[in-house]
């Protein structure tokens, strides 16, 4: 289970440029897929491996797993008698279910956050969605999108401002499916709609995994050994920047930076 989460996120952090929308996408695709990897892919898993066991020349069985009864007394409530089960079915339930149903309830939870975002923030995913609500739609989800952003007595955006501009949006917009990202630049070209250009800022900011964070975190349980426990907190930050930013720093000219360092930190007086 573990790895299979791990593998998303890999997926998912690996390309850079993925919006929220195309992970709603692709999670829901593989909640599905587990669903019906649940269903079917044991009996597909045992064609398989009885295949192989056919090449390699050996035994087809699952070993039966005995039970053992212990003894009642007179005094005490006799239990219903376990169903007999086959060690193929003994398998599937304690081994194969065991791994898929904790990963697809894993997805799930990580689905609902996904879900929260899908519901304030999808009219603005693409402009097919933005064209398809009706003015009433569109400024219930401009005020409710007002109020999720407040706090206390002021707010991100407003939603008044932000259904005007929409509206005129929706008439100069290019006739092709756009996504936030797209739709973010042909604002920025043209400096207009002010309202908008911050609502999709925000949009665009929500991280899609953690993995990110998660990677800090483990560079910093390599730079933080117990052979480094008196190192100050100022150098800790620089070490776990560098290794975390590696690929910005191999563009980094450090001789450059060395020698502005040098010319500044000159001695200045000349001893004799």
């Amino acid at each position: 289970m573990k790895l299979l989460i791990k593998l998303i996120k890999t997926r998912l952090e690996k390309r850079k440029n993925m919006q929220i929308s195309v992970a709603i996408s692709e999670v829901k695709g593989l909640i599905a897929w587990l669903d019906r990897f649940r269903e079917n892919g044991f009996k597909e898993a045992i064609i398989t491996t009885k295949e192989i066991a056919d090449t390699l020349n050996v035994a087809q069985v699952f070993p039966e797993k005995h039970i053992i009864h212990s003894k009642k007394f007179f005094d005490e409530r006799a239990d219903e008698p376990l169903p007999s089960s086959s060690g193929e079915e003994y398998f599937r339930v304690h081994y194969f279910l065991f791994l898929v149903d904790p990963a697809k309830g894993s997805l799930q939870r990580r689905f609902e956050q996904y879900q929260q975002y899908d519901d304030i923030f999808g009219f603005l995913f693409t402009s097919e969605t933005l064209d398809s609500l009706d003015n009433i739609d569109l400024r219930a989800a401009c005020i409710h999108l007002e109020d999720v952003l407040r706090h206390g007595e002021s707010s991100d955006i407003d939603g008044e401002d932000l259904f005007r501009e929409l509206k005129l949006l929706r008439e100069i917009l290019p006739r092709v499916r756009m996504t936030a990202c797209d739709i973010l630049n042909f604002l920025q070209e043209r400096n207009t709609f002010p309202v908008i250009r911050l609502a999709y800022r925000i949009l665009l900011t929500i991280p899609v995994t953690v993995a990110s964070a998660e990677r800090s975190f483990s560079k910093l349980k390599l730079l933080k050994s117990y052979l480094r426990s008196t190192m100050s907190q100022e150098r800790l930050n620089g070490l776990a920047l560098i290794s975390i930013e590696n690929n910005y720093l191999g563009k980094i000219n450090c001789d450059k930076l060395i020698d502005d360092f040098a010319a500044k930190k000159a001695r200045r007086w000349i001893f004799k």
